[in-house]
C-alpha cells in the first residue's frame, strides 16, 4: 500500500473510531431534570423515628431532598428549585399560577428534559391536573410526594423521588401527558386521586386504572389517557395573574342552600355541585343552583360518590336548566376544567365540550 493510501486508510479509521466514540458518548449522556419543591411531607420531620402522622411538613430544602438520594446522579443530571415551601393544604390558585409559569419557562429551555415537582400529598392530584391542562410541553412532568416524613423508619419519599427522576428523565413518559409516580406505580394526572389518609399506597386510580409501573429502575406503560393534555389543550395561563372564583357545594341528607348562596353572593362565578349519587339535587339546592344560572353563575354537576359517569340529563334535565355534567372528574378536578374554561367563555355548551375532551 503505497504512502497516501496509507494516510487515507488512517484517517478514515481515526473519523470512524471519533464518530464511534460521539455515539458512545451521546448513548452515555443523562438527561437534565429539575425538581421543583413546593414542600408537603416529602420535605417533613417528626419527633422522633416512629412518628407516621403529626409530623411537621415543608421543613426540608431542596438541596437536602436531593443529597438524601445520592443514587439520582446515576440516572439524571438534577439541579434543584425551591418554589415554595408550604403543605399542600395551603396551595392556592396563584401559587399554581406561579407553578405553571415557571415548569412552562423551564420546558422552553432545550438544556431541560425533564419537570419533578414534589409536592404535599394533600393537594397533590389537583396541581397535577391544573399542570395537565396548561403545561405547554410533550417533556415529562411528574409529581410526586410521601405519605410519611423522611425523618420516618418507613419514610417513602426517597424512593418515591427516585422513582419520579428516574420517569421524568425517561423516553417512555415522553407525550404521556403529567404523571403522578407514588408507591413504585404511574398514574394519569387526570384520574389519579388520593385514597386513605395515611397509608403509602394511597394514590390510585381505581375505576380507570394506573398507567403502569416502575420496577429495575425502569418505567413500563400499560395504558395512555384519551383524554387531550399539556400542549395540545386550548388553556394558556401566560398572561394570567388570577383564576374566576369557582366553588363547591357538598350535598348531603338534609342539606340546606345556605353555603350555596353564600358562596354565590361572595362572588363565585362557578359552582361545582358535588351531589350524592349520579349528581343528584335536593329540591332546596336544586332551587338555589336554579337562581344562580339565572344570575350567570357556571353550575357543574359532579358526585361525592368518587367514581362512575355524571350522566348528562340524568338526574337532572341539564339541557332545560343549563347545568354542565362532569363527566368522570370529582368535584375538586371539574373545578379546575371549570375556573380555566372560564378564562376562555362563558358558553356552557363549550364548556361541556371541554368536559368530554379534558
Amino acid at each position: 500500500m503505497s504512502y497516501p493510501q496509507t494516510a487515507r486508510w488512517y484517517t478514515a479509521l481515526l473519523t470512524c473510531a471519533m464518530l464511534l466514540s460521539s455515539y458512545a458518548g451521546a448513548a452515555d449522556k443523562l438527561a437534565h431534570v429539575t425538581i421543583l419543591a413546593t414542600g408537603g411531607t416529602i420535605a417533613g420531620s417528626g419527633a422522633t423515628s416512629t412518628t407516621t402522622v403529626g409530623y411537621t411538613a415543608a421543613t426540608v430544602g431542596v438541596d437536602s431532598l436531593i443529597a438524601a438520594v445520592p443514587e439520582l446522579a446515576k440516572v439524571a443530571d438534577v439541579k434543584g428549585e425551591q418554589v415554595f415551601q408550604i403543605a399542600s393544604e395551603n396551595m392556592s390558585n396563584e401559587h399554581w399560577l406561579k407553578l405553571a409559569k415557571r415548569v412552562n419557562t423551564l420546558l422552553a429551555d432545550p438544556a431541560v428534559d425533564g419537570i419533578v415537582i414534589t409536592h404535599g400529598t394533600d393537594t397533590l392530584e389537583e396541581t397535577a391536573y391544573f399542570l395537565d391542562l396548561t403545561v405547554k410541553s410533550h417533556k415529562p412532568v411528574v409529581l410526586v410526594g410521601a405519605m410519611r416524613p423522611g425523618t420516618a423508619l418507613s419514610a417513602d419519599g426517597p424512593i418515591n423521588l427516585y422513582n419520579a427522576v428516574l420517569l421524568a428523565a425517561s423516553k417512555e413518559a415522553i407525550g404521556k401527558g403529567v404523571l403522578v409516580a407514588m408507591n413504585d406505580q404511574i398514574h394519569a394526572a387526570r384520574d389519579v386521586t388520593k385514597t386513605n389518609t395515611s397509608t403509602p399506597d394511597s394514590f390510585k386510580t381505581p375505576e380507570l386504572g394506573m398507567l403502569g409501573y416502575i420496577q429495575g429502575n425502569k418505567p413500563y406503560f400499560y395504558h395512555v389517557s384519551a383524554r387531550k393534555h399539556t400542549a395540545d389543550t386550548e388553556f394558556d395561563v401566560s398572561k394570567l395573574d388570577a383564576l374566576p372564583q369557582v366553588d363547591i357545594v357538598y350535598g348531603y341528607a338534609n342539606v340546606s342552600p345556605v353555603a350555596l348562596n353564600a358562596l354565590v353572593a361572595a362572588g363565585a362565578k362557578g359552582i361545582i355541585h358535588a351531589g350524592v349519587g349520579d349528581g343528584s339535587l335536593a329540591t332546596p339546592v336544586k332551587a338555589g343552583l336554579v337562581a344562580a344560572r339565572k344570575q350567570g353563575v357556571l353550575i357543574v354537576r359532579s358526585s361525592r360518590v368518587g367514581q362512575g359517569i355524571v350522566a348528562r340529563n340524568g338526574e337532572a334535565n341539564d339541557d332545560e336548566l343549563d347545568f354542565v355534567a362532569s363527566d368522570t372528574l370529582n368535584p375538586q378536578k371539574a373545578r379546575i376544567l371549570l375556573m380555566l374554561a372560564l378564562t376562555r367563555t362563558s358558553d356552557s355548551k363549550q364548556i361541556q365540550r371541554m368536559f368530554y375532551t379534558y
